[in-house]
Formats: C-alpha cells, structure tokens, sequence
C-alpha cells in the first residue's frame, strides 16, 4: 500500500537564503542575538550586583563609573537592565510558546471537526478579542496576584485567541485536500490527520506570528509591571524600572529612557525578524523575488 502523499512544505534550505538575501532580517536577528547574550551571561556582563543598595550614590547620572546612572536606591541601571533582559525573554518566550501550544490546537480541532465545537470555540475567540490585550492582561493578573508564573499564565491566556484563528483557517482547507481525504480512506484516525498531515504543513504560519507575537508579549509584561502586577520587587523588569523612575522623570530622565529604549530595540528586533520569516515562508513572496 502506497504512503499518503502530502504537499511540500518551506524547505529549510530554501527559508534560509530567503533569510540571506534580507538584510532586515540581519538587523533583526542580531539585535535579538545580542539581547539574547545579555540574558544569559548577565552575571559575567553586570558591573554591579542589581540588588546591591548604596544611598551614597543615589540618583547619580550617566558616568564612567555607572555607564546609566543609578535610580533611587543607588542600584546601578546598567545592571539591572541587564537582569530585566532575563525577565522579558523569559516570559515573553513561554507565554507565547504555551498560547501557540493551546491556540493551535483549539484552531486545528475547530477547523477539522467543525460544527458545534467549532462554534463553541470560535465563540471563546471572540470573548477573547472583545478585550484590550492589555485590560485583559490586567484583569487576569489581578485575579492570580503577582508573581512570575501568574505573569505568565496572564500574558498566554491573552494570546491565546490569534493563535486559534490563524490555524483554523488553514485547517479548513487543508481538511478537503487529497491527501487527507486519502488518509481518511486508508483508516487514519482523527488524531492522526490532524497532527501529522494537517499540523505540519500550517505550522509555519504559526511560527511567523509567534515571532511577532512575541514583541506584544514583553509590551504587555513591560505594562503590567509598570502598574504593579508583574514579577515582585526587587527583581528587576524594565516595566518595573520605568515605574520606579517615573517620579523622578523631570530630574532623572535616565531612570525611564533606558528601560524604554530596551523594549523598544527588543520589540523591533522581533518584529524585522518576524517579517522576515513572513516573507521568507511564504510561496507567493518568494515566487515574486524570484
């Protein structure tokens, strides 16, 4: 008996000179190798201990010996900007990767079975959407209290709802291709339809928006943290940073710029790279430069 065929998906090779051939995409990824760095070798990189108080030095400006000053407690920003970095990879990582695990999966099951649970699921989608990212962020962050798995959980649950409608829609057409109706044929089970010959050839569609996801994923920790439901003190978190600093804004600017310009480089270098997996994955675009 004759293996089922499936239709081709993006070839590594083929997504990596697309990836070559776009220098935003370099931009991109080495902003975020660098960020990447900071994170993980930030005890090596840290001048100072981040937790470490000297109200000797309180509020001192941009210097030789403290590169971005120091805030309030006399706690180096350099520092502790580079121990944030942890923080909003981390959750913006796992956030994402738990709201792309759930939501691909719901939209799959959505758009292959159909019908009653179809709608029961896209009508939890649209419960979703009817809030702010960022007020439904609050609301579930208030309720599990602040800490850094509640954060996490808080930030997935508000992704959740993209993930569901970018793969039903493939899953719906995918579903009436030859391939799985010959699957079907042979015996295939459900399961086996959806995870092996379904999920493989939309899940690069899912790759690209978590990438950009990912950029609104630390945006809405860098929010919470700022209003007081993130990662308790005195772990450093850019969103936290910016809150402490802002009472001092008029006469310690660096204390809130800093922090901002991290997640601004941190979001772009998201976002050029998730245009470019866009681009790079996509048929249509690829067929056009070509």
């Amino acid at each position: 008996m004759s293996a089922v065929a499936t239709p081709a998906v993006a070839k590594p090779n083929s997504v990596w000179q697309a990836l070559r051939k776009n220098r935003m995409s370099w931009i991109g990824i080495g902003l975020l190798l660098l960020i990447v760095i900071a994170a993980v070798f930030a005890p090596l990189l840290a001048p100072f201990d981040p937790f470490q108080q000297n109200i000797a030095f309180r509020l001192e400006p941009p210097s030789a010996e403290f590169w971005l000053g120091t805030d309030s407690y006399g706690r180096d920003v350099l520092s502790r900007l580079i121990y944030g970095s942890r923080v909003s990879l981390l959750v913006g990582f796992v956030a994402i990767l738990i709201a792309m695990c759930i939501g691909s999966a719901l939209g799959i099951l959505a758009g292959y079975v159909g019908g009653m649970v179809d709608q029961i699921i896209m009508g939890l989608v649209d419960v979703l959407l009817s809030f702010p990212t960022l007020l439904l962020g609050i609301m579930v962050a208030a309720m599990l209290g602040a800490s850094l798995e509640n954060l996490i959980v808080a930030i997935a649950i508000t992704e959740i709802a993209p993930f569901i409608r970018v793969a039903r829609a493939p899953t719906i057409a995918l579903k009436q291709r030859d391939f799985v109706e010959a699957g079907r044929a042979l015996g295939f089970g459900p399961i086996r339809l959806m995870g092996v010959h379904i999920l493989p050839n939309m899940i690069s569609d899912v790759v690209v928006l978590g990438s950009l996801w990912m950029a609104s994923a630390i945006r809405t920790e860098a929010s919470l943290s700022f209003v007081g439901l993130g990662v308790p003190p005195p772990i450093a978190t850019w969103g936290s940073m910016i809150r402490e600093g802002f009472e001092h804004i008029l006469d310690a600017w660096w204390l809130t710029v800093f922090p901002s310009l991290a997640i601004l480089i941190t979001v772009l270098a998201l976002n050029l790279l998730g245009d470019a997996l866009r681009d790079a994955i996509d048929p249509k675009l690829r067929s056009e430069r070509a």
